[in-house]
């Protein structure tokens, strides 16, 4: 830790604008202020549009913003090279919603790939620790499968063990359970939560789903108009009297209300949109 950036993920008054010209201009985020503790869970939410994925894009080095400063891994990125960023980015991980998986390896042969680059393991050391990760996220069952056989949930249960094989200290989630059955959503929450609880791991989750924010985070940052409008505790989100957040809590009661009285999703490995 240094004792100038004590915080292991923190973003200071950062701007990030798209477009050029003032018709094509649009302010993603407006002075952004939040941080993230070594062992912390994050959650941001909001609607979208508001800057949610951008955030994550920038801790990981993708986007640079227009000014302010981001600390990741108690390290200012801002001026890093690639060859630095690849140093912070073995530190630092991110699930994509996609999974980003290789279609054409196994579930097996794709979390044996972030290994491939580890001279302290031998070939039997590898086998060994993608099959220990195969059981931690329980996919066990397809491990020889292909990621164009697997429903979303599965797919990104492999992206969570890929990501874990790297031996990070921080992962990144966007958008874990959107497009998931009820199931799997359950699946990964757990799953995130024996992650935090078990390996420490800090996290930050991108999420339009509150249950999954109720069950693994710690605070809460609330993404509105291109500003952070809240930065607190979930009872605290909760005591808000801040309108977009008051519409945003009754909008999420009314859509799980409709939800739970027909899922449209189906469970199971293969099939799942």
């Amino acid at each position: 830790m240094s004792d100038q950036f004590p915080h292991y993920i923190e973003f200071r008054d950062v701007n990030k604008t798209f477009g050029k010209g003032e018709k094509d201009e649009k302010h993603v985020l407006i002075d952004s202020n939040f941080h993230v503790n070594a062992g912390q869970t994050v959650a941001i939410i909001g609607r979208s549009g508001v800057g949610k994925s951008v955030t994550l894009r920038h801790i990981m080095g993708f986007l640079k913003p227009d000014s302010g400063r981001i600390i990741v891994a108690h390290e200012d990125i801002l001026g890093l090279s690639d060859i630095e960023m690849n140093r912070i980015r073995r530190k630092v991980t991110m699930v994509f919603q996609s999974g980003a998986l290789f279609d054409s390896l196994t579930v097996a042969e794709n979390i044996l790939f972030s290994l491939e680059q580890r001279e302290d393991y031998n070939a039997q050391n590898k086998d060994d620790v993608v099959e220990g990760l195969l059981k931690m996220v329980d996919i066990w069952d397809a491990r020889d499968q292909y990621p164009s056989d697997l429903s979303t949930g599965y797919r990104r249960a492999v992206a969570i063990a890929r990501a874990l094989a790297a031996q990070p200290q921080c992962i990144l989630y966007d958008e874990p359970t959107t497009m998931v059955d009820p199931i799997m959503s359950d699946h990964l929450t757990l799953l995130m939560l024996r992650l935090k609880t078990q390996l420490k791991l800090t996290s930050i989750v991108v999420t339009h789903d509150l249950d999954l924010l109720h069950r693994v985070a710690d605070t809460v940052v609330f993404l509105s108009k291109g500003k952070v409008a809240f930065f607190g505790t979930v009872p605290d989100l909760h005591r808000s009297q801040d309108p977009d957040i008051r519409q945003f809590l009754e909008l999420d009661k009314v859509i799980r209300g409709d939800i739970s009285a027909e899922s449209p999703f189906r469970t199971g490995v293969a099939g799942e949109a």
